[in-house]
């Protein structure tokens, strides 16, 4: 496929709202400077043979610890799959460590501790290392080093018990919108994601640049064959080829997998009414407004740029927004048609439904019902509401997902290479 770039081409300046004019919400200063929404701690395996465990103390300490302590908002345990059977010192060992070292230092974040077992490829030692933790040593416990599964759980109640005074400290101070850094995803998509609730987004995101914030687009291969609608954004060349580089990347990882990127609509996207990748992509870039393309970050990166930016994620929506959150987005903003019901600790994700009927039948899933705009509203209605509740789920209003208390399982670092 053949596409001209232009780079730079369609960029337009930005008419930013005056510092003094600038909407605020209520949010978490951290040591760093960075803004969280959420006052939470989590338990981060470093292997997936942790899990279990670090799943029991989460659950004892929100039974046992977490009511004394009225201001920390959760007890989060983040478990995956990975963590082992894999290389020592290789590109798929990296991009899990960038994960789990972004959500340790994630601005929603107030204390963590590492759990692993003890003899897995992602020795607890290679985290001490990285600069994320600025030359700390992140508290960890072993399960080898406690004597055990049940040992190590009593441990890991009285780590807890030391970290929650402290975090519990921590008051919400009233903010500048610019401090928000608002990932961008969709799942389970359909003929309608492409005029409601996506462009109502785009245009949210717009008024957000324009108050100094950041919205950060993802899933690469869910933008295929519309790259060029950002590249023309992109604020210098450079931007604009890591974004191409990005493409090339998919094309020929799919192929070398036996794959085509255009055969990423799902059945349910499909029964939607969405027939290939490139119906998908044209509704997928909506989600990210007008803006200049500031930076593009490659999965899981500190996302540093203030302004549109992009993340190279799958569009697999578990994957995709661990990454988002791993890059330091403190907001989720999720559109879907065929009613995806992700939530994500910890970080809020605000969903979005394409259609009335959707959000009628899903309304304890659904926060935003996008369908006004087919039934007589305006976009420019659907993204006040849409920007309105940026601000006050970001200030503590509950998501539907967090009501519910969705969003552990759905943490999901992506798994590049091969498992040995």
């Amino acid at each position: 496929m053949t596409l001209d770039y232009a780079f730079g081409v369609d960029r337009r300046p930005i008419r930013y709202v005056p510092e003094a004019e600038r909407r605020t919400f209520e949010g978490y200063r951290r040591a760093d400077g960075r803004v969280g929404t959420r006052n939470s701690i989590v338990l981060i395996t470093t292997v997936n043979c942790s899990a279990h465990t670090t799943r029991l103390i989460a659950q004892r300490a929100r039974a046992e610890l977490l009511p004394n302590f009225p201001h920390v908002h959760d007890i989060v345990a983040l478990a995956h799959k990975s963590g082992c059977a894999t290389k020592h010192n290789s590109p798929e060992l990296e991009v899990l460590q960038r994960t789990l070292a972004g959500h340790a230092n994630h601005p929603n974040v107030a204390a963590y501790i590492f759990v692993g077992l003890g003899c897995e490829v992602n020795q607890f030692y290679d985290l001490i290392g990285r600069p994320e933790f600025n030359g700390e040593t992140p508290p960890y416990l072993g399960i080898q080093d406690e004597g055990g599964i049940a040992a190590t759980v009593e441990a890991g109640l009285d780590a807890l018990k030391q970290l929650l005074p402290s975090a519990n400290e921590a008051r919400r101070v009233t903010v500048p919108v610019s401090e928000l850094v608002v990932g961008l995803n969709c799942g389970g998509s359909d003929g309608f994601s492409g005029i409601t609730a996506n462009p109502a987004l785009g245009l949210a995101v717009d008024w957000l640049v324009e108050q100094g914030g950041t919205a950060v687009l993802a899933e690469t291969p869910e933008g295929y064959g519309a790259e060029h609608l950002l590249t023309r954004r992109a604020v210098s060349p450079e931007v604009g080829q890591k974004l191409v580089n990005q493409i090339h990347w998919w094309e020929e990882y799919t192929a070398r997998e036996n794959m085509e990127i255009d055969n990423n609509p799902a059945p349910g996207n499909k029964a939607g009414g969405l027939t290939t990748i490139y119906e998908k992509s044209l509704g997928a870039v909506a989600k990210g407004g007008s803006m200049p393309l500031q930076a593009v970050y490659g999965y899981a990166e500190r996302i540093t740029d203030h302004g549109f930016t992009f993340m190279d994620t799958p569009g697999y929506d578990s994957v995709s927004v661990t990454g988002l959150a791993a890059g330091g987005c403190n907001l989720i903003a999720f559109t879907t048609g065929r009613v995806s019901c992700l939530g994500y600790k910890p970080v809020p994700s605000i969903k979005i439904a394409t259609n009335s009927a959707m959000y009628g039948r899903m309304i304890s899933d659904m926060d935003i019902n996008a369908g006004a705009v087919l039934d007589g509203g305006s976009l420019e209605s659907v993204a006040g509401e849409i920007f309105e509740d940026f601000i006050a789920v970001a200030s503590g209003k509950q998501t539907k997902s967090e009501a519910q208390g969705i969003g552990e399982e759905e943490f999901n670092p992506w798994i590049l290479g091969a498992t040995l």
